[in-house]
């Protein structure tokens, strides 16, 4: 006699909606490895998949927002300084610029620290371009027409990181605080 076949019961596994729940799961859990990959990684990361500039761009956007965001309260001025920045640093068009100044946003907010995105620029660029940052970073810090403890703080801190040189340092402050408009401390106001 032929043996029966056990009657196949449905369990919650093999579900519709479970299989589209884990599904939906394991793709939203591929996109947040994704984008830790990008911020973690190396020049082969996603984003040095999209470009060798698309990793930079976000890197030096990400240190400008936090020098907008460093002290208590940034002021529109801050913001406009930020995307002159990005916009004299880089070739870009708006869009491309207001996706990035979201995107450095909300990396800033996440960001544990601020190691990851100077050693990107300590590898991308030369000497003379990551001085060139520092004095944008000092613009944006003195974009508000004063520097607070708390950016003059973040500033040497990256200045260490970004290898600049002492003296070089000054200099772009000096130059920073010139673009800036920003009268110097000891100077009397007219």
């Amino acid at each position: 006699m032929a043996a029966r076949a056990k009657p196949v019961r449905a369990s919650r596994y093999t579900e519709p909606s479970f299989v589209f729940e884990w599904e939906r799961s394991t793709t939203m859990f591929a996109n947040l490895r994704d984008l830790f990959n990008s911020l973690t990684a190396g020049p082969s990361s996603a984003a040095a998949a999209k470009g060798p500039d698309h990793a930079l761009q976000l890197a030096a956007a990400v240190l400008l927002v936090e020098v907008m965001r460093s002290d208590e309260d940034y002021s529109p001025a801050e913001r406009t300084a930020v995307v002159q920045a990005l916009r004299n640093k880089f070739p870009l068009g708006d869009d491309e610029l207001a996706r990035l100044m979201d995107l450095a946003d909300a990396t800033s907010r996440d960001a544990p620290d601020l190691y990851s995105f100077t050693s990107r620029l300590n590898k991308g660029f030369s000497a003379e371009q990551k001085l060139r940052m520092v004095e944008y970073l000092w613009q944006v810090a003195y974009a508000d027409g004063t520097l607070s403890h708390h950016e003059n703080h973040l500033m040497r801190k990256l200045g260490d990181l970004l290898y600049i040189p002492r003296g070089d340092f000054i200099a772009a402050k000096q130059r920073g605080r010139a673009a800036a408009g920003a009268v110097e401390p000891d100077a009397p106001a007219e």
